[in-house]
């Protein structure tokens, strides 16, 4: 049997998301990984890796609220929104820490952000990043995001630190962009490591160096540990591994399924004592 399951990669500066993949569907001889959220090259820390079964469940993490820590320097905006790309504007900074953390206070709550054109969204089919490439610019449309928390971590040789815990579609260097526009002095993301996707921490993380074949899986369902769990008797199991839905006497709402064996069947919803499939991870003979 396939192993299945998902493993928090801590993933280090300089490599992609795809590369992480490549090298954990080496390194455990697994042909169907994916990941679960995809970050720059430059960025670093919790990406989870989808293996196996497990796979159907990558796109489910897309919703999920993030946490990151993420440097800045005043002064400087590039194309990129941060230190990577081509310098476009360099202006004195005449503002101080009290003051950058009072204009941090100012992006907390609900707010409209348009995305970066060094970003994956596609427009006609092309990723916005290719056309970036190529010099082409093309109007975005301006995203809801929330902005949870953010807290002023200090200045540090000139790079400003800070916490931010926010909603899915935030990005982080529009975020330091709209700062500097806010400081009126610019300013260019200058790192950026993940703390959390979801349920998924760095403390759930392994070093990308650490991976060995033997390395353990967290169990598909980990993703939804909160939700309660339902044991489906033989019959009802059998019928759920057709596709039909089977009769439940619990509440209302999702919940974790689970065979008499202990093999995690799906994620189900149950309504009016009938209990249906949202996404199936059994084991297919």
């Amino acid at each position: 049997m396939m192993r299945s399951g998902i493993i928090v990669i801590d993933k280090p500066e300089g490599i992609s998301s795809g590369a992480v993949v490549g090298r954990v569907r080496r390194t455990l001889g697994i042909k169907r990984v994916g990941h679960g959220g995809t970050l720059d090259p430059m960025a670093s820390g919790v990406l989870p890796v989808f293996v196996g079964r497990a796979t159907r469940a990558s796109g489910m993490l897309l919703d999920a609220d993030k946490t990151y820590r993420a440097g800045f320097i005043l002064g400087v905006r590039t194309d990129t929104q941060d230190t990577t790309g081509v310098v476009l504007e360099r202006r004195e900074v005449t503002v101080s820490p009290e003051e950058v953390e009072a204009a941090l206070r100012g992006f907390v709550g609900r707010q409209k952000q348009t995305p970066p054109m060094y970003s994956a969204i596609k427009r006609d089919g092309k990723k916005l990043y290719e056309l970036a490439r190529k010099g082409e610019e093309v109007e975005r449309e301006p995203r809801e995001i929330e902005i949870y928390y953010i807290k002023y971590l200090g200045c540090e040789a000139g790079e400003h630190r800070m916490e931010v815990s926010c909603s899915k579609g935030t990005y982080i260097r529009t975020l330091v962009d709209d700062i500097g526009r806010a400081l009126g002095c610019g300013a260019a993301m200058s790192s950026l490591r993940r703390l959390r996707t979801g349920p998924f921490s760095l403390e759930n993380a392994v070093p990308l160096d650490s991976l060995t074949q033997d390395t353990p899986l967290l169990p598909t369902d980990y993703l939804w540990r909160t939700l309660p769990e339902f044991v489906a008797p033989a019959e009802a199991e059998a019928r759920i591994r057709c596709g039909a839905n089977i009769f439940a006497d619990i509440p209302d709402g999702d919940w974790r399924v689970f065979s008499e064996s202990g093999e995690f069947l799906m994620l189900g919803r149950a309504e009016g004592r009938i209990l249906s499939c949202v996404k199936n991870f059994f084991e297919v003979d």
